[in-house]
């Protein structure tokens, strides 16, 4: 049975690569990927400061999540699924612990830039169309941006 935990620091590369994963499964060429690493490395820095979880069975990692309030709103900044375990709940389990989180940090609305090919799987969580922004990986790309009403 899936658990939701905490990830450590022992658990970076192992995350940094089903983030990876996770957004090779679009499609992406080689070259965009490489793009794509430095923006998707995650960092001890990043689970010191950003609330963020992770679904496991067993020792196998099936997806995280992460989310921040700052100056900018609340923010879902990373949702990946392992392609082995999209379609399974994963996701949506990951995107409620989400939803709970930024509640819980009092935000009125989540934003999230997201792939445009898992911009299907955001509208069918509750999401609505919010404009573009632009991509960190790739100059001059723009992504599609989403907003939850959390009230």
């Amino acid at each position: 049975m899936p658990e939701l935990r905490r990830p450590s620091a022992d658990d970076l590369a192992d995350l940094t690569a089903l983030c990876l994963r996770s957004k090779a499964y679009w499609g992406y060429d080689a070259e965009f990927m490489a793009a794509c690493v430095p923006v998707l490395t995650l960092t001890e820095a990043d689970l010191k400061d950003v609330p963020t979880i992770t679904e496991v069975e067993g020792e196998t990692l099936l997806g995280m999540v992460q989310v921040s309030n700052g100056d900018e709103g609340c923010t879902l900044q990373r949702l990946f699924v392992d392609p082995a375990h999209m379609g399974m709940g994963t996701g949506r389990r990951l995107f409620q612990w989400a939803v709970g989180t930024a509640r819980g940090m009092g935000a009125a609305e989540m934003i999230v830039e997201s792939d445009p090919g898992a911009v299907p799987f955001y509208v069918a969580m509750g999401c609505r169309p919010a404009g573009a922004a632009p991509s960190e990986a790739i100059p001059g790309r723009m992504l599609p941006r989403l907003a939850y009403d959390l009230r």
